[in-house]
Order: C-alpha cells, then sequence, then structure tokens
C-alpha cells in the first residue's frame, strides 16, 4: 500500500520523497510510523491529493455521515468495495445469516424525492424493510415484519428504543439469528431491553466509510479485528489509527479515526477458534473537549460517569452533554430521575468535576436527531 501511494498519490509522494524513500526491495526496513497520523480534516483539505492517479475500471462515489460537522467525500475502487462487503458478510456468516435474508434497517433516507424512491427501490431488491422516523407509531409499525426477520442491523439507538416499544409484547423471533448494532456505541443498558425483547444481545460491528470494516463480534462475544483488510495501531492513550489495506483508490494509512479503544491481551485465544487479535472494548470518541472555568475534560468522561452508574447502581439513563458556554454544560436525560438517582448522579458528577464546572440538569429530553447518529455530546464553542 505505501509503495502505491508513492508512486500514484501526490500526498505521499512528496512526504516519502522527503524522507528518501526508496522503491522495491530496499524500502522493506521502512517503517510505518515514519508516516505522519492523518486526520479527517487532511482528506477533507487536501481531497485531490489524496486520491490516486490509477485509472480503475469502476470507481464508487462514497461520503461519510457528517455528524461531526465535516462531510468527507471520496471515490472507492470496486475492489475495495467488494472486499467491504465482504468483510461483512463473512461476520454474518458467523450467526447463518445470508446477505439476502430479510432484514429490518434503521437507516436513514436522503431528503430528496429522487434519492428517497431510489432507496426504497433498493431496499424492495435487496429484501430489506427500512425504517428510520423517531416515533411510537413507526416503531409499531415494526412488530408485524419481526415474525419473517433473520436479522436487524442498523444505529444501536434505534434498536434499543425498538426493544422499549416491544418489551412485554408477545413476539414471533424463531427465524431471528442476529441483531447487528453500527455507528454508535452500545452501551450496557441497551444489552438489557434488547434482550429482554428479542432474547439475544446486540453484536458489534466496528468501522467506518472510509476506514471500512474494522473488527466484527463473533458468537462467544469478542470483537475480531479483519487483519486481513486493516492493519491498526493504538496510542498510548487509547486512541487507535488505522489503515486500510484495499483502499487503493483513496490511501487511508494511519488514519486518526477519533476512538479510543482497549484491545485485548495479544495472547487471548476465544472459544470460537479464531485467532484474529481482539478489541476488549470501544470506549467512544476521542478530541471532544468539555470546557470547565479552569480545566479542560475529554468527553469521554461523560461516558464513564454513566458507565459507572450503571455497574455500580444499576442505573439506566440515557444522556446527551451540550456546551455552547465555558464553565457550564447542560446535561440533557431522556426521563425524569428519582431523589436517589438524582443524588448518585450528582455525587459522580462532582467527582469528575469538582466546582469546576457547572452542569445543569434537564430532564425529560428528547435528544435524537430525525436523522444520523445519536451524539452524546455537542459543543459549540
Amino acid at each position: 500500500m505505501i509503495q502505491h501511494a508513492f508512486d500514484t498519490v501526490p500526498f505521499y509522494r512528496k512526504i516519502l520523497d522527503q524522507k528518501n524513500w526508496k522503491k522495491g526491495v530496499e524500502s522493506d526496513h521502512f517503517d510505518i510510523t515514519d508516516l505522519p497520523v492523518i486526520t479527517k480534516d487532511d482528506l477533507i483539505r487536501l481531497n485531490n491529493e489524496f486520491h490516486s492517479e490509477t485509472k480503475f475500471s469502476k470507481r464508487f462515489l462514497c461520503e461519510t455521515s457528517g455528524t461531526s460537522g465535516k462531510v468527507l467525500t471520496f471515490y472507492r475502487n470496486e475492489e475495495w468495495d467488494s472486499f467491504n462487503r465482504a468483510a461483512i458478510f463473512r461476520g454474518y456468516s458467523w450467526y447463518g445469516v445470508q446477505p439476502w435474508d430479510f432484514n429490518i434497517y434503521f437507516w436513514g433516507y436522503g431528503k430528496r424525492f429522487w434519492s428517497r424512491l431510489k432507496l426504497r427501490l433498493l431496499d424492495r431488491l435487496v429484501n430489506r424493510y427500512r425504517i428510520f422516523e423517531f416515533d411510537e407509531k413507526a416503531m409499531r409499525q415494526v412488530k408485524d415484519k419481526i415474525s419473517k426477520a433473520v436479522f436487524i442491523e442498523g444505529y444501536s439507538s434505534m434498536i434499543y428504543e425498538l426493544g422499549k416499544s416491544l418489551a412485554g409484547e408477545k413476539l414471533d423471533t424463531s427465524n431471528l439469528r442476529m441483531i447487528k448494532g453500527t455507528s454508535e456505541k452500545v452501551f450496557p443498558h441497551y444489552q438489557d431491553i434488547v434482550e429482554g425483547t428479542f432474547g439475544m444481545r446486540i453484536i458489534n460491528e466496528y468501522g467506518a466509510a472510509e476506514s471500512g470494516i474494522i473488527a466484527f463480534e463473533c458468537p462467544q462475544g469478542c470483537m475480531h479485528i479483519n487483519m486481513e483488510g486493516v492493519f491498526i495501531e493504538v496510542q498510548e492513550d487509547g486512541e487507535i489509527l488505522v489503515t486500510n489495506l484495499e483502499s487503493y483508490s483513496f490511501p487511508i494509512i494511519r488514519y486518526k479515526l477519533g476512538d479510543s479503544v482497549r484491545l485485548s491481551d495479544p495472547e487471548k485465544r476465544c472459544n470460537c477458534g479464531m485467532a484474529h487479535p481482539v478489541i476488549e472494548e470501544v470506549n467512544g470518541r476521542v478530541g471532544k473537549v468539555i470546557y470547565g472555568r479552569l480545566r479542560k475534560y475529554p468527553s469521554l468522561k461523560l461516558y464513564y460517569i454513566f458507565k459507572g452508574l450503571y455497574f455500580e447502581h444499576d442505573l439506566k439513563i440515557n444522556y446527551q452533554g451540550y456546551q455552547d458556554v465555558i464553565g457550564v454544560m447542560e446535561l440533557r436525560l431522556d426521563r425524569y430521575l428519582s431523589s436517589k438517582e438524582d443524588q448518585l448522579l450528582t455525587h459522580k458528577i462532582h467527582e469528575v468535576f469538582s466546582d469546576d464546572l457547572k452542569v445543569e440538569l434537564v430532564f425529560d429530553q428528547e435528544f435524537r436527531e430525525e436523522k444520523g447518529k445519536l451524539r452524546d455530546f455537542i459543543s459549540k464553542l
């Protein structure tokens, strides 16, 4: 991949020339850490310079979701696209699922009429029922589809909402083999609801449009790294860097995805028999900053606050932090809290932020957007 980048990609040709890169066998000693870490901003700002000059027989225009406020567009060559699909379908095969099996899909429609029509036709062709409207009526309409669904996939927060909506209902899940969450973190309390409603947990597919599939969870509960398609590095602070080994049209090398992860012990062997390395946990997004009056805090602090409340006190709360003033943060909660729950949360908040940050609790909030990922922290600073 590095050789290809040197030969055909303007950005890397310039970088590697500066490092006296030599072609062929003489380059075998080259250390990948000699290459710069790339961010989404770099890929957007220097977009043309990252595209390969190779004339591919077929390319597809792709774009990221833009939930960070930054939309990245790029061309994916057909071999890269096919490999990515194969990596996903290999994961499906672990659960006895075929790509053409009927499924329920939580993902957004485009806003334009022709875009929506095209997606509806595509969904019909691939035997898929798509839903992405956050209201009780839409959720209830899915109930009639459950009995013939072989798998459910999409935003984990929406699968959780479906589980809540249908909790206690008599459902026919005899055909259901897999529930897959993607694009969002799967919180522990999501699993309680989903397993109680459907009889199985949400499994994780971890990746991104530009990085490809990074890991897929096996039936034994381990997230196996797709090492045939990606090379990953984990920095000291836990942040992951991804090199996509198939992205020849738009080389992704040492890409700062923005997630914090924890790897399993290299000696760990999963009971499923696969020897791929394992990601123990995807902790969440890094890079977002909460501003106190005197100090700065990673937004991951919120995740650890609510994770602690769940494991220590079985307290299940959906949340979203919002900040537009230094030293003050609005913490939106999905429901009202009892006096005891309020005390536990307030105590945890004070443990983390002390008097440096004023946290205003706002209850009974609907903080899901009509389209896109559920964001656990929004900053306007």
